[in-house]
């Protein structure tokens, strides 16, 4: 059974606040991501400096009848375990973007904490439906821009599977 979390949204402000002045980390194009606001770790997410924004695999997208939250499950591992969770989350925007196929489509963003190879930030994360990608998660410009170098012949430069956080 899914189980629920619940997560503030945190502002622009704290977003600019927790970038620092660290040089960019190494990542490889694929890598293993956690969103612990959402209790989800060790996802698999595609470096992808083509795409603007980040994208999340999710399902059962509803937004609440007052429209400033949206309920949505993730499927962590379409491949393997599938762990469900159940997630709410303020919007932080609706907009329309161009899907990988060329197709725009209207799009709901949601702004959460994430950890890629050891480094936390903030930032916005847009909902979609992935499920045939091999990846959970695409890590667009936005949220690699300043903080990561894409080395586009590797992978998992900062580990294939690290342990759960409890």
């Amino acid at each position: 059974m899914p189980s629920t979390s619940q997560t503030r949204s945190p502002d622009a402000a704290e977003e600019r606040r927790a970038e620092s002045s660290e040089a960019p980390t190494v990542i490889g194009w694929r890598e293993r991501v956690s969103l612990p606001d959402w209790g989800l770790f060790d996802l698999r997410a595609k470096a992808d400096t083509g795409a603007r924004s980040s994208a999340l695999d999710v399902s059962s997208i509803e937004e609440t009848d007052d429209g400033r939250k949206v309920r949505f499950t993730v499927i962590a591992d379409r491949a393997g375990d599938g762990v469900e969770k159940v997630v709410e989350a303020p919007i932080v925007r609706h907009t329309h973007v161009r899907s990988s196929f060329g197709r725009r489509a209207r799009r709901i963003f949601v702004r959460t904490r994430v950890v890629v190879a050891g480094r936390e930030f903030v930032t916005e994360i847009g909902l979609v439906d992935r499920s045939k990608m091999l990846c959970r998660m695409l890590l667009g410009r936005r949220s690699l821009q300043g903080r990561f170098l894409v080395d586009s012949r590797s992978t998992y430069l900062h580990g294939r599977r690290r342990t759960r956080e409890r």
